[in-house]
């Protein structure tokens, strides 16, 4: 490789870490490898699967509060050519060093041309280096909807980052983005995805399916002053709007100073990320509301208790779940049984009335799932423990720590 190239990737790969493609409380996402640049391991289906993530480049003409490669601040910059981009993604993909790419930019000279070399670059390795890796490409908010759709049948993936949770946080941090056009460019992704999917089913066509693997958002959490619940009200209605396949939840890590910012010495709220994950699971999966997780009276996440344990813990009425008996929708209401786990005590209890050593057997954790099941009418424990002697049982100390919010 060049000096060139290899100083260029230095930068550019580095920068990349910041744009998430996964959930980073355990900051798999922010662990490269030692020897390349660039190269991340995403967690996807369980599993550790090595991602070159880079920028195209780090030369901005927008000026975000937030961003560590704003235009006003003095960091090494450098571009990549879409034909070096190529090469560098095609030369990991046949080392076996990655599995696919996920492509991110500042925004250069202005939005389309920064959308023109990305697609180029795509086009390259789709067209002229064959590439069948998986690609995951950002949208820059206000390039042309030609542009997006072009990009759309040739990647598995699209993502257009919200940034921020509100109109008002958007235009304090980020006066150069625009909330319409981050919204439309969404709106235009879904109204595709589910134009070429109408399409293959009613003509047979053999066009191309549009960013099969959906498209997501990213949003910084504690910047600004936004609560857990109004988070949680716009994922929700992202989903709903919008058919995201994920919002990614990224806790604010002070970069530049600022007095629109928290204090640089301020840690990322990584543990309140987590449990937006939790939350956004539940509310994805599990048939929660954001209501029943939350209220205006209470208005974050508790940083001690995940967000399902804490619900059965406040509403001990729909307790105890007998495990040979209740529906799917209960069972997956139980902490310690998740949505497989639930699948398994339904198949397995069609040949034998289930006991608790059935239940470690299908992975269920009886840890937490004690308090609020019977076995054919039997309890493991008293279930009649008072909700703080739950806590008090399950996380000692930690329960009594006082929370940051």
């Amino acid at each position: 490789m060049k000096d060139e190239l290899k100083y260029k990737l230095n930068i550019l790969g580095a920068k990349a870490k910041y744009d998430v493609c996964n959930s980073s409380y355990f900051d798999y996402d922010l662990k490269g490898t030692k020897s390349v640049p660039g190269v991340y391991y995403a967690v996807i289906k369980g599993k550790y699967v090595p991602i070159f993530k880079v920028l195209l480049t780090n030369i901005c003409i927008y000026d975000c509060e937030y961003c560590e490669n704003r235009r006003s601040n003095d960091v090494e910059r450098a571009i990549f050519t879409p034909e070096e981009l190529a090469f560098l993604t095609v030369s990991l993909y046949k080392k076996n060093y990655i599995k696919g790419l996920f492509l991110t930019s500042a925004v250069f000279i202005d939005p389309d041309t920064t959308m023109e070399m990305m697609l180029k670059t795509v086009e390259l390795l789709r067209f002229k280096e064959n590439f069948k890796g998986y690609i995951h490409m950002k949208v820059i908010p206000g390039a042309s909807p030609l542009l997006v759709e072009k990009a759309g049948v040739l990647v598995d993936r699209l993502s257009i980052n919200i940034e921020l949770p509100s109109e008002r946080s958007l235009k304090l941090l980020a006066p150069d983005k625009n909330s319409r056009e981050i919204l439309g460019a969404m709106a235009f992704m879904n109204e595709k995805k589910i134009e070429f999917s109408e399409e293959v089913k009613t003509t047979k066509s053999f066009r191309k399916s549009f960013i099969p693997a959906g498209q997501t958002t990213q949003l910084i959490v504690g910047a600004t002053e936004e609560s857990d619940i109004q988070i949680l009200k716009l994922a929700k209605n992202l989903y709903k709007n919008f058919g995201l396949a994920r919002v990614y939840y990224s806790a604010y890590i002070p970069l530049n100073e600022s007095p629109k910012l928290p204090p640089i010495t301020i840690k990322p709220p990584k543990r309140r990320e987590h449990r937006l994950y939790q939350a956004d699971f539940l509310i994805r999966f599990y048939g929660f509301e954001v209501e029943d997780i939350l209220d205006e009276k209470k208005p974050y996440l508790d940083e001690n208790i995940d967000p399902k344990m804490l619900w059965a813990l406040n509403h001990r009425e729909f307790f105890p779940v007998e495990i040979n008996k209740a529906d799917y929708e209960l069972l997956i209401k139980v902490p310690g049984i998740g949505l497989g786990s639930a699948r398994k005590i339904i198949e397995a209890r069609r040949y034998k009335t289930l006991n608790f050593d059935d239940l470690k057997k299908l992975k269920v954790k009886l840890k937490n799932a004690k308090f609020f099941i019977t076995c054919n009418g039997k309890a493991l424990i008293s279930l009649e423990l008072p909700s703080e002697k739950i806590k008090e049982e399950l996380f000692g100390e930690k329960f009594f720590q006082p929370s940051l919010f």
